[in-house]
């Protein structure tokens, strides 16, 4: 049988997609290839346009196919002639069973019905499309094999619950709090504080010259000219007549004689004018120069490849912020509680998030409000190659993943693959494959929530709401045991590594997957059940 796959995000546009709602599609279409090919031919399409022409040649050439679409429902077309199979990655109880803004793609239920089968993650997404299919709707649990991909991990870098050193090195920029300063006082930009300009006093308004005014002042200034004449006076009468005779002249009917007659009664009455003195334009006022960014407000830069060295105790977690289901604010907090007073623990946070600006200011403010602490927390933004993940690998002592709901969750099974324990919650998806043996368990309760897609905002499903408590605990402990307890903790990265193993090998999850399409009926698009939780699922 031929496979026909799509993913919207492919290996060109990877990682400018960071973050994307679609970003870990491509990830589960890379990781399931391999077994796909073990079982027929594969062809990656780079639109979905190009499903059904390469269908018609092949059935054309005898050949049978099927088109596995590595999108969430809403997003799958259901007008192909090829048959199909969507692979869902689901982390709520419930599947969206109703549409909104008239559009009934929004439906899933709609949608998988006319697929008449579905390749899942998890058991917990093969249980909320059941509640709403029924309990004989075809649907194949299917975690990614990957385990194998890690054996070099495993292999060059054994896990360690102390790190004795390790350099890390990304393509873009590394936020380390050491070196930060971060302080409570630097939250607020200050304040220039805006002192009022004084009122500029009142301009009084001459009286307003009405015959009366002109005949006062006339009586006036006449009075000064006889005064001149009869008085004996330090200045001479001729000074004192000119000079009272020009402030008349001012004061009572200057704006009664026409501008050139003034001009010519002006140079007569003080004699020759001087020439008019080039008065110069004065220069246009420079702008001041805008006031400073808050240095909070400054982007480090991310085109350069940076490096930074972690030892001790490492906890890594990798997500997108952007995606509140991750939690990422609590998982923060309770390590810097935690361990606030332990100065060789360290938290590094891989961001799969292509724009800095959209969480750079909130995690600054977030550890700002946290300082002082002894402990590190080191956040990696861009995108790492295979052989700089492989060294994040290498650098764990443990995974932390404090989630509200998972749908699979690669980047905890890859750090399992690689023999590492790990602090999570063991509800959804990761309920497969959690448990005491392999982690220090994050405790949780369910709370509703809304359908990520559903812009009417309401309430129609669960998640789940760790407890903060818990996960501050799991720290705390999962830190004695690396400190104190070196053979426990090789006990269960040992277990770890032998829970993938039989979850998600090569061997397991191909046997399962030609066992699903081998069932009868397949050919015809309309596969029977294959029950979950067979096997470790």
């Amino acid at each position: 049988m031929n496979f026909i796959l799509y993913s919207d995000v492919n290996d060109h546009s990877i990682s400018q997609s960071l973050g994307r709602p679609e970003y870990s599609y491509y990830f589960v279409l890379k990781a399931y290839r391999p077994v796909l090919e073990s079982l027929g031919p594969v062809h990656v399409v780079s639109s979905v346009a190009e499903v059904d022409p390469l269908y018609q040649t092949l059935q054309q050439a005898g050949q049978d196919c099927l088109f596995l679409s590595f999108s969430p429902p809403h997003k799958t077309p259901l007008d192909l002639l090829c048959p199909m199979v969507c692979v869902v990655a689901w982390e709520f109880d419930s599947i969206p069973a109703e549409h909104w803004d008239d559009d009934l793609r929004h439906d899933w239920s709609r949608t998988l019905a006319r697929h008449g089968r579905v390749i899942t993650l998890s058991s917990h997404t093969a249980e909320a499309i059941r509640r709403t299919l029924g309990e004989d709707f075809p649907v194949l649990v299917l975690p990614t094999p990957l385990w194998e991909r890690f054996a070099a991990v495993r292999e060059r870098h054994p896990s360690l619950p102390i790190n004795p050193g390790t350099t890390l090195q990304i393509k873009g920029c590394i936020i380390d709090s050491r070196p930060l300063g971060l302080s409570a006082d630097g939250l607020i930009a200050p304040m220039l504080e805006e002192v009022p300009e004084p009122e500029p006093e009142p301009i009084m308004e001459p009286p307003l010259l009405t015959w009366r005014r002109r005949a006062f002042i006339s009586r006036h200034y006449l009075r000064e000219v006889i005064r001149a004449f009869t008085g004996k006076r330090e200045q001479g009468p001729v000074w004192l007549c000119k000079h009272n005779l020009l402030c008349w002249y001012r004061e009572a009917v200057r704006d009664l004689i026409p501008v050139p007659v003034r001009v010519a009664t002006s140079r007569i009455l003080r004699g020759t004018a001087p020439l008019p003195v080039a008065v110069e334009p004065a220069p246009e006022p420079t702008p001041e120069p805008a006031a400073p960014a808050h240095p909070q407000a400054v982007l480090p830069d991310t085109h350069q490849v940076v490096e930074t060295e972690v030892s001790g105790v490492v906890y890594v977690s990798v997500f997108n912020p952007d995606d509140g289901r991750k939690n990422w604010h609590q998982l923060v907090t309770a390590f810097c509680w935690a361990l606030r007073d332990v100065e060789d623990a360290t938290l590094v946070l891989k961001m799969t998030q292509n724009d800095l600006s959209t969480y750079y200011v909130e995690l600054l403010t977030l550890l700002s409000q946290l300082s002082p602490f002894s402990c590190r927390v080191v956040v990696m933004h861009g995108y790492l190659e295979d052989e700089q993940f492989a060294r994040l690998y290498g650098a764990a002592s443990f995974y932390v993943n404090a989630s509200r709901c998972e749908g699979l969750c690669l980047p905890l099974m890859e750090f399992m693959s690689c023999a590492r324990p790990v602090i999570a919650p063991d509800h959804t998806a990761m309920r497969d494959y959690i448990d005491a043996e392999v982690a220090f368990i994050v405790k949780s309760s369910r709370e509703p929530t809304i359908w990520p897609e559903d812009s009417r905002i309401l309430y129609r499903t669960l998640r789940h709401r760790p407890d903060w408590g818990s996960l501050k605990l799991a720290y705390q402990q999962s830190y004695a045991m690396a400190k104190h307890q070196p053979q426990a903790y090789q006990a269960m990265a040992a277990a770890a590594n032998e829970r993938m193993r039989r979850y998600c090998a090569f061997a397991p999850v191909q046997q399962r997957l030609a066992d699903f399409l081998a069932e009868p009926g397949c050919d015809e698009g309309l596969p029977l059940a294959v029950q979950a939780g067979t096997a470790s699922c």
